[in-house]
């Protein structure tokens, strides 16, 4: 039974793409090991706090993630 975990800084995705999140990876994963491994398939998406997300040595931002969507330098 797998279990696929998604970390996303808060804020960032909406409730509708959590969803989306959780239906298209559950297909992914169906896709690998079978139909009838959809009902044992689990997704967690965990939400960390804004700032509490680092890349580089430096702590990430909900603003900034939503800068680099827009494509400018976070």
């Amino acid at each position: 039974m797998p279990l696929i975990q998604v970390r996303v800084i808060k804020d960032v995705f909406t409730k509708e793409q959590k969803k989306q999140i959780i239906s298209k990876l559950t297909d992914a994963m169906v896709s690998i090991e079978g139909e009838n491994m959809r009902q044992v398939t689990w997704c967690v998406v965990e939400e960390v706090e804004s700032g509490d997300w680092g890349i580089a040595g430096n702590p990430l931002t909900t603003a900034d993630v939503h800068a680099l969507a827009r494509g400018k330098a976070a």
